[in-house]
């Protein structure tokens, strides 16, 4: 059972880490902070639950705090990518041109 939690493990763990990898390259290749917001916050959070999954199919012993942290970023990072967009909106932050529609300037009656 033993070598059988840590191929899990490990592969949750490569799984993770290749998540991560792809939203660094999204940070990188992404037109404007939106979509860079929203491939930083997505990514994150998946690669950060695997990696943390596989760390408890590594360390049994963890799992609860483990449950724990992924409890907590499950509630935090996309609340946290949506006040950064926000904030960066309110401020007039330019959008890439291939950007056609905008959800919260027609909630909010703003001219674009």
């Amino acid at each position: 059972m033993g070598l059988i939690l840590d191929m899990i493990g490990g592969l949750l763990l490569v799984s993770g880490a290749s998540f991560l990898l792809f939203g660094g390259l999204g940070l990188v290749r992404m037109p404007d902070i939106f979509n860079r917001i929203q491939a930083g916050a997505k990514t994150t959070t998946l690669g950060t639950l695997l990696t943390l999954a596989g760390a408890a199919c590594l360390q049994p012993a963890w799992g609860l705090k483990l449950l724990l942290i992924g409890v907590f970023l499950i509630f935090t990072n996309p609340v946290s990518a949506q006040v950064l967009a926000n904030a960066a909106h309110r401020r007039g932050t330019q959008k890439t041109p291939l950007t056609k529609v905008d959800h919260l300037a027609e909630d909010r009656g703003d001219k674009s």
